[in-house]
């Protein structure tokens, strides 16, 4: 027999020790694997809250708004949708008023929730009555909050057709209940 020209390959024999240290080496390395191993992977960064299943805010056709307007239709002019009481359901905020054909019909503003029992769409709040005669310029939804530019008029005297005062409303949900307040004081048009 020939000894080989490198000594430090001799070990390469194969024995039937040699087979069973690699056998449990292997079966070792395969255990600890199925105990120590990383997390799920995901697509989301770690540090983004858990996705909640979006909904959609209320829609605001089909819905018996609480306004009398004789034999014309209530008609909605603005809305606009956010979560207002921190549920993680969006409401929608709608300007009304009656589609009458001539002159400028007072607005009302109404909050829209989801119904629990059916999911239709229904008025659980008033922000503003046709009653106070404004005229609702702009409405937004920002920080959970109605914020809207409102018309008015400073007497009974000012005609319906010329609003002299303008006014910044915000509502925000507290205590169960819409509150107001003016982040600016009225001022004349």
């Amino acid at each position: 027999m020939q000894q080989s020209a490198v000594p430090e390959l001799a070990h390469t024999d194969t024995r039937p020790l040699h087979w069973l240290a690699t056998a449990a080496a292997v079966t070792g390395v395969v255990a600890l694997s199925s105990v120590f191993h990383p997390g799920s992977a995901t697509a989301a960064q770690p540090a983004s809250p858990p996705r909640t299943a979006s909904v959609a805010a209320p829609a605001t056709t089909g819905v018996d708004f609480p306004v009398e307007c004789g034999p014309v239709k209530a008609v909605v002019v603005k809305k606009a949708t956010g979560d207002l009481d921190g549920d993680g359901r969006p409401e929608t905020v709608a300007v009304v008023h009656c589609d009458a054909p001539m002159g400028t019909p007072p607005d009302a503003v109404y909050v829209l929730t989801r119904a629990a029992d059916t999911g239709k769409p229904r008025v659980v709040a008033t922000l503003v009555e046709p009653r106070e005669r404004r005229t609702v310029t702009a409405i937004s939804v920002r920080d959970g909050a109605v914020v809207a530019s409102l018309l008015g008029y400073s007497s009974a005297d000012v005609p319906s057709c010329c609003p002299d005062v303008k006014t910044d409303a915000k509502w925000q949900w507290k205590n169960d209940a819409f509150v107001r307040t003016t982040p600016a004081g009225a001022r004349g048009v």
